[in-house]
């Protein structure tokens, strides 16, 4: 009987294992993947979205696409997972499994800050940003704040490039000088493991009049007052607010009794949680790296690896090394990059790589080499 793998989640992290195992084992390995949406969208192409850059259907890539060897996907919801038997109940089906991969990402707790859900707009989700693609083009004039209500969030960057987006959507239509734009973080700074970066940023932000208040996060909204309250009491009066949920792991991963402090806790060399055969990939989990999609990726070949050198009788592959790069949109069409060094030094690195031509490129074939290898076109 085939090796049976169960990966919940068809995000960079699932994708990717599913791919080098098929690629490696193809026939050889039963390996299911299940997702309760119908395509996938990077993380990047949801500020696209929101902007007017594409539209939806241009950047949701159906998983009805993948045709690979060894591997099935089935579009159904979990409801249960067991990972003492490695079993998952979904409204469709139970799942057994010898190797079990928890790829389900971060969900967004909006009830974590009141008034959230009723006086904001957040951009983090698909659906949020199709939302925000029909209200921006109507803001004209007041006070625009971009706020994080929790840390860690999936991809740090993505506010820092939300408010020099905004600053050229609002050039572009000449109602910029209508308009202020302020910027809550809870980090000190905008990309703290490089301060080349963030330095880069607040630079952009200066130049642009875009207000960053740093080491602050939003706690609440008033939405009868048009207000955003932070966490040491100050308000910050709003006529548009774009918001970051509070994130963590979703409701079925918590009931499941894995969970920590709202994530998946694994060893950060192997991604192998508490239980037997079970491992936990990307934002679900606390594996030492920024929640992104990049990190994900490079956590499933870890496991993937893994996976295949036991069946081959291979070597096992070296440690997780939290690396990747990270691609950050500075407005005017520019796009810089930071390089992210997490786990394999004494420190944690990141290296800052200017805006070019070169680097718009590079996030292109990012997204391109990628749609390609997992959807196969």
């Amino acid at each position: 009987m085939s090796e049976r793998v169960v990966v919940l989640g068809a995000g960079f992290g699932g994708l990717e294992l599913c791919t080098m195992l098929s690629e490696a084992l193809g026939e050889e390995i039963d390996v299911t993947l299940i997702d309760k949406n119908d395509g996938f969208v990077f993380g990047f192409s949801k500020l696209d979205v929101m902007f007017g850059r594409t539209a939806p259907d241009a950047v949701r890539m159906a998983y009805s696409d993948i045709a690979k060897p060894g591997v099935r996907v089935v579009r159904e919801t979990i409801t249960a997972i067991d990972p003492e038997a490695r079993r998952v109940t979904t409204d469709a089906a139970v799942h057994d499994a010898d190797v079990l991969v928890i790829a389900l990402g971060a969900d967004y707790d909006m009830d974590a800050t009141p008034g959230l859900a009723e006086g904001g707009n957040e951009f983090y989700s698909v659906a949020g940003a199709e939302r925000l693609a029909g209200i921006i083009p109507t803001f004209s004039q007041g006070h625009a704040v971009i706020g994080v209500c929790g840390a860690p969030f999936k991809c740090p960057p993505a506010p820092s490039e939300c408010a020099l987006l905004l600053h050229d959507e609002l050039t572009a239509r000449g109602v910029r000088d209508a308009c202020q734009i302020s910027f809550v973080i809870p980090f000190g700074t905008p990309v703290p493991p490089s301060p080349e970066t963030s330095a880069a940023l607040v630079k952009e932000f200066a130049e642009r009049d875009i207000t960053l208040i740093a080491g602050r996060r939003v706690s609440a909204l008033d939405p009868g007052r048009s207000v955003a309250i932070l966490d040491d009491g100050a308000e910050l009066p709003f006529d548009l607010f774009l918001g970051v949920p509070k994130h963590r792991a979703p409701d079925v991963v918590i009931d499941s009794g894995m969970t920590e402090d709202g994530y998946v806790p694994v060893d950060f060399a192997t991604l192998q949680t508490r239980f037997p055969g079970v491992y936990a990939v990307g934002d679900v989990a606390t594996a030492g790296v920024p929640k992104a999609g990049v990190f994900a990726e490079g956590a499933a070949r870890v496991v993937a690896q893994t996976l295949i050198a036991r069946l081959r009788g291979g070597e096992p592959p070296g440690p997780h090394l939290g690396r990747g790069t990270c691609y950050i949109e500075f407005g005017r069409g520019r796009v810089g990059s930071v390089d992210i060094d997490f786990l394999s030094g004494p420190t944690r690195t990141g290296t800052f790589n200017a805006p070019s031509a070169a680097l718009v490129a590079e996030k292109e074939r990012f997204g391109s080499s990628r749609r390609a290898r997992w959807f196969g076109s």
